[in-house]
């Protein structure tokens, strides 16, 4: 395997061994803690531009499952339709792999999809300094090519314009209440969450005017990214909010954000982000703590809030603003992803909560 260095953008190095494809790239370097769960992490669409840090130690043991896709074009066992990360990295990659349920090596399927992927850092110290310093660029060069290192940006890029649907998608068409889904970058379980409750899915670009569409109630989902730079989709979730007809409207990660700054709040970015499965979060005004999966590195400032709008739930661990919601009207979000795969379930109940307000 060849020789690699991971350069990050205080001089920091880190080296080691490719074993994913080979070529440089640059992104913006954090860190998820979650102890499984990397082929759902890797199409995330949400890690576009980045460079993915598993602080668990042994990564590739369970191989890759199929990519195999369902008749309504979601996949079967990914959260995308390809990887999104633009690399990875970890500590102790096993190429020998053992699940009921794969088919390849993690190695061969970076490769497949031309992602690199490097093995023998100390991911705990990586982490480390990424906790001190806060989320900082980086960069992968190969150590006989050091003069290919690529230079890299993520402040102010608009990835979800990257990553979002280019056209009108529809699922379970005429089958019950219709639900516009604005596609941030979806990952599709969210999507499966919807259609298990019986709900017609009308899926539209992030920039796409949904407010001149007939439909029941309106889904805002997760993404990569800075949300300021999504302004054309902030004006359409305000329009929306100011229609006279009032109808439900629930929002994830990204869409957390998003209502939130149609509301009228603003979005501040976090030293290093919440990615794991295991972030504790509390519903305001009650004594429930749920476990969460998490994946985001901007969130809310709740002391922006307008007077009608109130904290839905909040993180234990920092105090930071977890959701959402109008103190009259149908409208609600959530900063962590209930739909968790992989991850915990214990919040899968705000589908249910939702699709009662149709």
């Amino acid at each position: 395997m060849r020789k690699v260095t991971l350069i990050l953008s205080d001089g920091t190095q880190f080296h080691g061994e490719s074993f994913g494809y080979e070529k440089p790239v640059a992104g913006e370097v954090v860190f998820n803690t979650a102890m499984m769960g990397y082929p759902e992490s890797l199409t995330d669409p949400s890690y576009a531009g980045q460079l993915l840090s598993l602080t668990y130690p042994l990564v590739g043991n369970y191989g890759v499952p199929p990519f195999t896709f369902e008749p309504n074009g979601l996949a079967t066992f990914m959260e995308s339709d390809r990887i999104y990360a633009s690399a990875l990295i970890v500590s102790d990659y096993s190429d020998t792999y053992c699940h009921w349920n794969a088919v390849e090596s993690l190695g061969d399927w970076l490769k497949r999809e031309q992602v690199p992927g490097i093995t023998g850092i100390d991911t705990r110290e990586l982490t480390k300094v990424l906790r001190e310093h806060g989320v900082m660029m980086g960069k992968i060069v190969f150590d006989d090519t050091p003069d290919d290192a690529p230079e890299g940006e993520y402040e102010g890029v608009n990835y979800v314009a990257q990553v979002s649907c280019k056209e009108v998608i529809r699922y379970n068409e005429g089958a019950g209440p219709r639900v516009v889904l604005v596609d941030c970058g979806v990952k599709h379980n969210i999507i499966r969450c919807l259609l298990r409750r019986g709900v017609e899915v009308v899926r539209v670009p992030w920039n796409y005017d949904f407010n001149t569409l007939e439909f029941d109630g309106l889904f805002l989902a997760n993404g990569p990214g800075d949300p300021d730079t999504c302004e054309e989709a902030v004006a359409h979730i305000r329009q929306f909010l100011a229609n006279d007809r009032v109808r439900p409207c629930m929002g994830i990660c990204m869409g957390n954000q998003l209502l939130s700054k149609a509301a009228g709040a603003s979005i501040y970015k976090l030293k290093y982000g919440h990615r794991s499965h295991n972030q504790p979060v509390r519903m305001v005004g009650t004594e429930k703590c749920f476990v969460t999966t998490q994946n985001h590195g901007y969130a809310v400032d709740s002391r922006t809030l307008p007077a009608d709008w109130e904290t839905l739930f909040v993180n234990m661990n920092d105090g930071s603003n977890e959701g959402v919601r109008h103190k009259s009207r149908p409208w609600f979000s959530a900063q962590f992803h209930p739909e968790a795969c992989s991850g915990p379930v214990d919040t899968e109940f705000l589908f249910d909560d939702f699709v009662k307000l149709l």
